[in-house]
């Protein structure tokens, strides 16, 4: 099940580096390429990727990956959880060493 974490790590990847393969973009993030596929698709109902497809050679065709304006304001979005969750988690963990 792709969750919101899977998407933050997606569109930050995508963000650094727009012309990755899916296969790198897999590997980089540890899913299989299905799971990548299938959130990469997710991202694009929502509106928060463009895919692009562009021509490497005669004989490939390569995607670009886009975050659109929404897809860049969930990723600030996603962002702030990600670091209220770790404030939190990082709180409790002190709260546990001091005992």
């Amino acid at each position: 099940m792709i969750n919101d974490d899977d998407h933050f790590n997606t569109l930050r990847k995508i963000e650094k580096n727009p012309q990755s393969t899916q296969r790198y973009l897999a590997n980089e993030l540890g899913f299989s390429l299905g799971k990548l596929n299938y959130c990469l698709r997710a991202l694009k109902k929502k509106g928060l990727v463009k895919i692009n497809n562009f021509k490497k050679s005669k004989k490939k065709i390569n995607y670009i990956y886009v975050l659109t304006p929404k897809g860049i304001s969930a990723k600030t979005k996603l962002t702030l959880k990600f670091m209220e969750r770790k404030m939190r988690e990082y709180d409790e963990l002190k709260k546990e060493i001091e005992k």
